[in-house]
């Protein structure tokens, strides 16, 4: 089985929650290869590397919900327009040890999520929308019970 293959196995039967890890780890990935890439002198692949993170950070802050997630959710937003500045510059002055200080923070924010996902009544703080297809079609009735919950909940986003 190919890599890929496996991934894509692997995140078949995951939580939203499961999900957003799956792509902090993503962008992890592509941190270090942007890493690399400086040490190795490689312009075009570091470039690649950056604009898949990027491309990864601004699909998380496009379904962010600041009306439903509230603070936290402007706070990941802020986090993540943070994480785009500093990675642009990382790569600019083709520096390791700004990429290094962007995978720190990356992996603090990616180690909550994981906390977020070891609890089985994680998914219902998140939206609709960020939930699997399988978390989407709940009984009415729980799913009314965590949409209203998700209200009041300090770990939306």
């Amino acid at each position: 089985m190919s890599e890929r293959s496996y991934q894509h196995e692997s995140l078949a039967g995951a939580t939203g929650v499961e999900l957003v890890v799956a792509l902090y780890d993503a962008a992890i990935r592509f941190l270090y290869r942007a890493m690399q890439c400086v040490e190795d002198g490689d312009v075009h692949g570091r470039r690649a590397a950056v604009k898949k993170f990027i491309d990864i950070v601004m699909y998380l802050q496009a379904r962010l919900r600041p009306d439903v997630g509230g603070s936290a959710a402007v706070a990941l937003g802020d986090f993540y327009a943070a994480m785009f500045t500093m990675t642009l510059e990382a790569s600019h002055f083709a520096s390791v040890e700004q990429f290094k200080s962007v995978i720190a923070c990356v992996l603090n924010v990616r180690d909550a999520w994981m906390v977020v996902a070891r609890d089985p009544e994680a998914g219902r703080v998140l939206p609709r929308e960020l939930r699997t297809r399988e978390e989407k079609f709940l009984p009415v009735s729980v799913a009314q019970a965590n949409d209203c919950e998700a209200v009041t909940s300090r770990w939306m986003a």
